[in-house]
């Protein structure tokens, strides 16, 4: 799954910078719940302090409330960022008038975890104006590469049209970095008028803003 994450990423084309991919030799192969990344949090953590002093900035890819993002921000002034607040944050700034955003994510556990987290994020009045909610694929991130191609694609498509019937929608996320590549299939169900935001993309994006602006 890391390894997916080269190709969108260096579609960005920002000059200048060099990408280190990191993945834990240990901990859970896939993140399926706040336990697993919690463990997944313990596993990695002493893997990146060594990386901290070579290193401008820091993408948590894992699309949680990831409590590595707050360890690794305990362990460094530099810029530290989780996918999915990055998503967040990329999807209020391109909602107009009344619209709303949506997350298409994996496992169905994480309709209540990322809705819990869109409202801690954003307070309860903004969440309740301006998020659709949370719509699952009911598979792990890991199935998105396991299983075949036909299947996952019906999958995310189905879960994109029930986030579609949800009010204005007007941005809609793709809840975990194996999603990358997927864009299209969202946008088939969600209408070429709704923005698809990627995390993975949205984060470096802001990083490389946070970095080349000085706030580092």
């Amino acid at each position: 799954m890391t390894d997916a994450l080269s190709a969108p990423i260096d579609s960005l084309a920002y000059n200048n910078t060099t990408y280190t991919y990191h993945t834990s030799p240990n901990g859970p192969a896939s993140i399926n719940s706040p336990t697993d990344a919690a463990d997944s949090e313990i596993h990695t953590l002493p893997t990146i302090l060594p990386l901290l002093s070579s290193h401008s900035a820091f993408l948590v890819a894992c699309y949680s409330p990831h409590p590595l993002v707050s360890s690794l921000k305990v362990n460094t002034s530099k810029p530290v960022l989780g996918i999915f607040e990055a998503s967040v944050h990329a999807a209020l700034q391109l909602l107009r008038s009344g619209e709303t955003f949506g997350i298409v994510s994996t496992g169905k556990i994480w309709e209540e975890v990322l809705g819990k987290a869109v409202r801690e994020l954003l307070g309860e009045d903004i969440a309740a104006r301006r998020f659709a909610g949370v719509e699952t694929t009911g598979m792990s991130a890991t199935e998105l590469h396991e299983v075949g191609e036909e299947v996952v694609r019906q999958r995310v498509k189905e879960a994109a049209c029930r986030l579609a019937g949800k009010g204005k929608l007007g941005v809609a996320i793709l809840g975990c970095a194996g999603m990358v590549g997927m864009e299209e299939w969202v946008r088939e169900e969600v209408g070429d008028a709704v923005r698809i935001v990627d995390g993975v993309k949205a984060g470096v994006g802001i990083l490389q803003g946070l970095i080349r602006g000085g706030f580092e």
